[in-house]
């Protein structure tokens, strides 16, 4: 009977939703005071549109084509843009574009037509300085700049019609193993990043911000394609990848090519990434030593003790900290619940945990951490099965939130942050969770096929855990898994390292963090004088004092090792980043700058520039287009602003009814004294 009452009544209230929304406006809010929306607005992406003047090219980037050289744990990416104007006017081409989060940029080349252009690197604003006054004088000019580490925008001024610009960036990273498997990670497209409502601490204005997207679905209007060449001592196995259809082709026992196949849809809309692992499932431990004319560089690689089962598991508390704002609707969502019921079903009955969602606003299961029954983690998952996705982002009040809530001495206590990371923050959050973590850890999920890594491994970086991707739900169950195996407490710890026999110096990080299982201990530094002797590390395991010795062999050392230079520069940049965002200062940026400057790399401080001295546009009139991304696979119109279809919950269509009735009553009532 009531079943039937309630059907009768939402069917009403839809037909009277109108007239009631009239009424509902003098209600009290149905909304919980702490997830109330702020309404005013801010600046964020946009859709493309089609241009209004027929001679103008909306979309000049044509192919870009990514060149991928992996030598053992090194891997150098060419990564070539072309941008072609099709139509009748001159135009300035900005590309806003993702980098991976280790990516080391140490060259920028243009060719236009028959002519190379070499790149400069420059501090920043001289180098924003010089392209303005080449495109005001009419010549080609291009500009790379970092937005964020794994962000960068390209800036191509005076491309006259017909012409056909291929700007090529040149990177190198370290492929660092876990469990034995290595992956190679290329970031497609920049998700669409909330910049914060005016007047909050969310508010960056940051202008690359409002690039504009393509409609969820759409297809990207400019190809891509990639070829990999894997290159390792030992053989390969198992190379798949779980983002993209690939082709592998085996060359000899220690090489593969690797190309993407031709499927007819979108392949830039997410994150490319390819697993492979060595034979006997090995993993290159050892140390590599790089001579160059100023400084010799070294690479140490060891791999840690393997984790042991222990009886004896401390009690943890744990406080999943997950977001359900409006870019996470749909699929994102879909894919958290997932996870979270994955994780919660790895909880032990001594365990305590709490669950906090957020999106303007933010909502706490419980005023205190819930023990692991059954029938509460039933109750975070009917909570969480309601959410449906809306809203802005505000990550930093609910971290704050979050972090403040009272521990439990008695227990080692666990901050777990699912989010796809689409914000502007990322400093502020980091330097928050740094500031306040207490004597916890926090582990970051990111969700989603071309989440913001950079947030995800700099939250985990600064909260001492592990950051974990999940593409999609069939990932829930391999990252959950791995995050189990990882938790009750790191492999090795107290981690010191010195060299026997070598001078080295500069060496990375300071202090070694501890090493989680089956994550190897890296070093990068330098060396002076002969390539002799042998690193000592020492440390505590689960079975007690741990010692790994690698031995330093002259034969190690390759000029064609120079990747390591530029290894060693971002690492320590990435370092003195750190510690400028736990400061809130700006001492670090003078080195950071030098860094930049000396090893040619580009970083939050210092550009590429290329310009061409021959004046091809005279006049300079030209017009601007922003290039256009397609929406990163699972992510819908409504991470934009599209309006997001919700199913109000049984008492709101209560309210609606009443309200509905009201209004009808009343115009009823008016019609009768009309008559």
């Amino acid at each position: 009977m009531f079943a039937s009452l309630f059907t009768t009544g939402r069917r009403l209230g839809q037909r009277l939703a109108c007239v009631a929304t009239v009424t509902l406006l003098t209600l009290p809010a149905f909304a919980r005071a702490d997830q109330a929306e702020p309404t005013d607005k801010t600046e964020s992406p946009y859709f493309a549109v089609n241009s209004t003047d027929p001679n103008t090219d909306r979309l000049p980037l044509k192919n870009t084509h990514v060149d991928v050289r992996i030598m053992g744990v090194i891997a150098d990416v060419t990564v070539t843009q072309e941008y072609r104007n099709e139509g009748k006017a001159p135009l300035e081409a900005r590309y806003v574009f993702p980098g991976s989060t280790r990516a080391a940029v140490y060259a920028m080349n243009v060719r236009l037509g028959e002519r190379l252009l070499t790149a400069k690197i420059r501090e920043k604003q001289q180098a924003k300085v010089e392209y303005e006054k080449a495109r005001s004088e009419g010549k080609t000019a291009a500009l790379l700049e970092q937005q964020r580490p794994n962000v960068f925008q390209m800036n191509v001024a005076n491309i006259m019609p017909g012409d056909d610009v291929r700007v090529e960036m040149h990177y190198t990273e370290l492929m660092v193993p876990t469990d034995g498997r290595y992956q190679f990670v290329f970031p497609t497209v920049v998700g669409p990043r909330y910049n914060g409502q005016a007047g909050t601490e969310s508010s960056k204005n940051e202008k690359w911000v409002s690039t504009p997207y393509l409609h969820a679905g759409e297809q990207a209007p400019a190809a891509f394609d990639m070829k990999l060449k894997l290159l390792t001592p030992t053989g390969i196995a198992d190379v798949s990848s779980p983002s993209h259809h690939i082709e592998v082709q085996q060359d000899n026992a220690q090489e593969s090519t690797v190309r993407l196949a031709a499927t007819g849809r979108n392949e830039n809309n997410r994150d490319f990434i390819l697993d492979y692992r060595l034979a006997g499932d090995k993993i290159q431990s050892g140390i590599l030593l790089s001579q160059g004319d100023k400084e010799n560089f070294f690479l140490a690689m060891v791999e840690p003790p393997k984790a042991v089962d222990t009886s004896i598991i401390v009690p943890r508390e744990y406080v999943f900290v997950v977001d359900v704002s409006g870019s996470m609707h749909g699929f994102p969502l879909d894919t958290t619940k997932v996870l979270m019921n994955r994780l919660f079903s790895g909880l032990r009955p001594s365990d305590t945990f709490n669950l906090m969602t957020f999106s303007g606003g933010n909502t706490l299961l419980a005023p205190k951490s819930l023990p692991a029954t059954r029938a509460n983690i039933d109750l975070a998952l009917r909570t969480l099965d309601r959410e449906e996705g809306g809203g802005s982002t505000e990550m930093l009040p609910a971290l704050k939130r979050a972090l403040k809530l009272p521990s439990d001495a008695e227990r080692s206590r666990t901050f777990i942050v699912v989010t796809d990371g689409y914000v502007t923050v990322e400093d502020e959050a980091f330097a928050l969770v740094a500031k306040n973590l207490d004597h916890a850890n926090l582990f970051a999920f990111g969700i989603g096929s071309s989440v913001n890594r950079q947030l995800m491994e700099g939250l985990a970086r600064a909260g001492q855990g592990e950051p974990f991707i999940v593409e999609n739900q069939a990932a829930a169950d391999r990252e959950a898994e791995r995050f189990r195996k990882m938790i009750n407490a790191p492999v090795l710890t107290h981690i010191k390292a010195h060299f026997e026999g070598l001078d080295a110096y500069d060496v990375e990080p300071v202090a070694v963090p501890d090493v989680f299982a089956n994550r190897p201990v890296i070093l990068f530094g330098k060396w002076r004088g002969s390539a002799q002797g042998k690193l000592v590390l020492q440390g505590h395991s689960a079975t007690g004092e741990y010692t790994a010795e690698l031995p330093i062999h002259a034969s190690a050392s390759d000029r064609d090792n120079s990747a390591l230079g530029y290894l060693w520069a971002r690492h320590r940049i990435a370092g003195l980043t750190d510690l400028e965002n736990l400061t809130s200062s700006h001492d670090q940026r003078d080195e950071i700058l030098r860094l930049g400057l000396d090893y040619h790399l580009l970083t939050q401080y210092t550009s590429f520039i290329a310009v061409d001295q021959v004046v091809r546009n005279k006049g300079a009139a030209a017009s601007t287009v922003d290039q256009p991304s397609p929406l990163p696979q699972g992510v819908e119109d409504s991470a934009i602003g599209a309006e997001v279809p919700s199913t109000p919950e049984p008492a709101t269509w209560a309210m609606l009814l009443i309200a509905g009735l009201i209004m009808l009553a009343a115009f009823r009532k008016q019609q009768h004294k009309t008559r």
